[in-house]
């Protein structure tokens, strides 16, 4: 749909936004970008966004937060967001691929991105 905006967060900073999703824009400011976050909309500083105009469509691999504690200790140091529904998983090894338990739809995993914001 033409017009459309992404954003996902791009600094440590504990916001309601899970690290590595992508979320849709409802709205762009000068200052502010309202995201639609589980049908409801939240503000969050443009600053600390990064906004594409395409719908992603491969797996977010994320440095596991020192502080995390709703991720299983078995998932290791990293997991994958679903660019789809937004979904974590563990990672085994380095697939080029992957299906979400939730959706399940099947996306590549984006290897050559870095999404760890020094956590």
């Amino acid at each position: 749909m033409p017009g459309m905006q992404w954003a996902r967060l791009q600094a440590n900073l504990n916001v309601r936004l899970r690290r590595g999703a992508w979320y849709r824009i409802r709205q762009v400011g000068p200052l502010q970008v309202v995201l639609e976050v589980r049908g409801q909309t939240l503000q969050v500083p443009a600053a600390f966004l990064q906004i594409i105009e395409t719908p992603p469509r491969r797996w977010t691999v994320v440095a596991r937060p020192d502080d995390a504690v709703r991720l299983p200790s078995s998932w290791g140091d990293r997991y994958a967001v679903c660019p789809s529904c937004r979904e974590r998983q563990p990672i085994e090894g380095h697939p080029a691929a992957m299906r979400c338990n939730r959706c399940r739809e099947s996306f590549d995993i984006e290897w050559r991105e870095s999404y760890d914001l020094g956590l």
